[in-house]
């Protein structure tokens, strides 16, 4: 299929809409604490709700992506955004918890429509640097990530939980200017997908180097969930205020947004196995630190837990690029797989963490769940074997 020429034209409104898309999706872990104690509902339930919109905004990512690669339609992009802004920004101003619940649901689910498809077009669009442009892309949103627990716990903390809804403009706006300058792809329709989702899947889930890249995806984004929903119970315990609370988020997925730039360029000098080591191993070692330190020396903490985000999102473009690489014509279900899947299956393990956590102590959970990717890192090498 041949697209502009000028691939910078369409990646532009992609990556703008992936960083507006994901302030979205930061938008509740901050203050998730403060509307738990509004609406009356404790750590474990609070952290269920927030799994459940990972597990909405995440586990169908597959499905949409299959979708997304049998049409040559824009739709998807567009009402995924509209809907993550619209639900997401109104979710924290209702103290009816089961429209608060139905809210959360219905803007993850845009989220979940938005993914698959823009992570598909950035790399067909792409014709020189198919890794640096999803680098590019993963960065936007990993930024746009970080500036949602900026924006929600300055909005909750000086205006108010009830002056959100205003927010959804945002993501409405940049909507309605991709669908005027994002290209279209074809006119012709097409009557019949072009493969079969269960062959897709069976393609996918049978194929070595993505089973273990899929793996390394989910110990990442265990490592990111669970930091993102817990510390913030921890740091109000502590008696942080919400803006403090989320500027320590921001620092956290905002260097992660600098790691998804750096790790293409550096990958071509220290090799593509080292970044998946050095992203894997340190990550253990940093938490090690963040527990000695957060309570005799917050500041150093805080620094060590960006540190740590950086580490964490380090390989992120990398293996989204090596698994499109391994099954080029899956690139959008392969992408709500490594994008979604695996944080969707995050999200029910973080319903049996968020309990164990409030049983023992949240700290020590940490570290040990930032042992496993340690553990896991010997995966790595299979990688580079002939293996299917």
């Amino acid at each position: 299929m041949i697209y502009n020429k000028d691939e910078r034209k369409p990646q532009i409104w992609f990556c703008g809409g992936h960083c507006i898309n994901d302030i979205y999706t930061g938008f509740l872990n901050p203050i998730m604490p403060f509307i738990a104690e509004q609406v009356k509902i404790s750590m474990p339930v609070a952290t269920i709700i927030l799994s459940f919109s990972h597990i909405f905004s995440s586990l169908l990512q597959p499905v949409f992506g299959y979708f997304a690669d049998n049409i040559r339609k824009r739709a998807l992009i567009f009402w995924g955004l509209i809907c993550t802004s619209i639900f997401i920004s109104f979710a924290p101003s209702t103290t009816n918890i089961v429209v608060m619940i139905l809210f959360i649901m219905l803007g993850s689910l845009g989220s979940s429509l938005f993914h698959p498809q823009s992570l598909g077009l950035i790399s067909k669009f792409s014709t020189s640097d198919t890794v640096r442009n999803m680098g590019i892309f993963i960065a936007c949103g990993t930024l746009g990530y970080s500036m949602g627990p900026l924006f929600s716990s300055a909005i909750a903390q000086y205006c108010g939980l009830d002056k959100m809804p205003y927010l959804a403009l945002l993501g409405v706006f940049w909507a309605f200017l991709m669908f005027l300058f994002v290209p279209k792809f074809s006119n012709t329709k097409i009557a019949t997908p072009t493969f079969k989702f269960s062959q897709a899947l069976k393609d996918i889930l049978s194929n070595k180097k993505l089973n273990i890249l899929n793996i390394i995806a989910m110990l990442k984004s265990l490592i990111t969930t669970s930091c993102s929903i817990l510390l913030p119970f921890l740091w109000k315990s502590l008696g942080y205020t919400k803006f403090q609370i989320g500027l320590a988020l921001f620092s956290f997925i905002a260097l992660g947004a600098v790691a998804s730039v750096l790790s293409p360029k550096l990958e071509h000098k220290i090799g593509t196995a080292n970044v998946f080591y050095f992203s894997m191993i340190t990550t253990f070692p940093l938490m090690l630190l963040f527990m000695l330190t957060y309570k005799s020396m917050p500041v150093l903490s805080f620094i060590i837990f960006g540190i740590t985000g950086f580490v964490t999102m380090f390989a992120t473009p990398i293996t989204m690029s090596f698994a499109q690489n391994v099954l080029p014509q899956y690139k959008s279900i392969i992408g709500g797989f490594i994008n979604g899947f695996s944080w969707g299956i995050v999200a029910i393990l973080m319903s049996i963490i968020g309990y164990i956590a409030h049983a023992t102590s949240i700290v020590p959970v940490l570290v040990f769940i930032s042992a496993i990717p340690a553990c896991c890192s010997l995966l790595v090498k299979y990688l580079f074997k002939q293996i299917k």
